[in-house]
């Protein structure tokens, strides 16, 4: 068996080759990504225009699937690095046209490309691309999955992880509930995976039946269908979007109907501990997911997310390239 075929995401001396997937990921590689996002954090909050970690390396953002806020904070973070950025809609060119996902990914690899960052509505997706460029010698091209379908959207989770370390330091002593549309949430499921990964106690999913998954308890998270009994005494809450453009037939009564039960408004929070942090993955459905008042409040750390986020993504191109440390103790 090859060492491939244990950990895609992983090299033969352990360091990060791809990140496709927090499940898995060594803790200390987790740790080592959220350690070297720190100075570059500083990039970001002062806006410094650029480091030359990547200067002369070509990042191709491809997405197969929309999304601006993503795309644009991996713009940002890999220009910041003094990469060169191509960004690929590619949903309205070749694939349009009958091309195929790796034919697709050949003709950019033979552009000289170093690394791909890939959103695809495709579950394992980016696992594909992965293995073919590594089982046809172009194994110097990384990829970083920046979301596939419901099953994995790494960045979002480490940022997510970034931030709360930022504000709560020690994540063994914390409970954490994640609340809302965790079925179709592959950002839910990078949270699962880092929390435990990192050794938060109690992870809570707060929900509707409809949203969630079958089987969840065996991700080894709590279940509540009840908002205030599942926010009692906890120190994070991780709202996530209603995934509206993913559901089929109707799981939901209604936009109102949800917020009266799952929508985070202040009496609401008040079960959670007074210094607990509220946070989104954005973009936010104000009076469906979040009552405005907490989403303005001190208490919501949304904002800073986003600043962490191209901190975060700055480590991981940087860490893939050969800067950062990225291997596993």
């Amino acid at each position: 068996m090859t060492f491939m075929s244990r950990n895609p995401q992983l090299n033969r001396d352990g360091s990060l080759q791809h990140l496709l997937t927090i499940e898995g990921l060594p803790r200390q590689i987790i740790l080592d990504i959220l350690d070297a996002a720190v100075p570059f954090t500083e990039v970001a909050e002062r806006e410094v225009k650029k480091v030359t970690n990547l200067r002369g390396k070509s990042v191709f953002n491809l997405f197969f699937e929309n999304s601006t806020r993503t795309r644009t904070t991996f713009e940002i973070a890999a220009k910041r690095l003094s990469a060169d950025v191509i960004n690929l809609n590619v949903s309205t060119s070749s694939a349009s046209k009958g091309e195929t996902l790796l034919d697709t990914v050949d003709n950019l690899a033979a552009m000289q490309a170093d690394m791909f960052v890939v959103r695809h509505a495709t579950s394992g997706a980016p696992y594909l691309i992965a293995q073919h460029l590594d089982a046809t010698g172009k194994d110097h091209i990384h990829v970083v999955n920046a979301g596939d379908g419901r099953h994995a959207h790494p960045t979002q989770g480490l940022l997510d992880m970034y931030t709360i370390r930022h504000y709560k330091k020690d994540f063994t002593q914390l409970t954490v509930a994640i609340v809302g549309d965790v079925l179709h949430s592959r950002v839910a499921r990078s949270q699962i995976h880092a929390l435990s990964t990192l050794g938060v106690p109690e992870i809570r999913v707060i929900a509707p039946k409809t949203l969630l998954p079958t089987g969840v308890e065996r991700l080894g998270v709590r279940v509540f269908h009840d908002m205030k009994e599942g926010l009692r005494g906890v120190d994070v809450v991780m709202m996530l979007r209603l995934q509206n453009e993913r559901m089929e037939g109707a799981l939901l009564p209604s936009s109102q109907e949800y917020f009266k039960s799952f929508g985070l408004t202040p009496d609401k929070l008040q079960q959670a501990k007074p210094d607990a942090i509220v946070m989104h993955p954005g973009p936010m459905n104000r009076g469906v997911e979040i009552d405005s008042a907490v989403a303005d409040s001190g208490q919501a750390v949304i904002l800073p997310q986003v600043t962490f986020g191209i901190a975060v993504r700055m480590a991981v191109m940087d860490m893939l390239a050969g800067g950062s440390k990225g291997a596993a103790a």
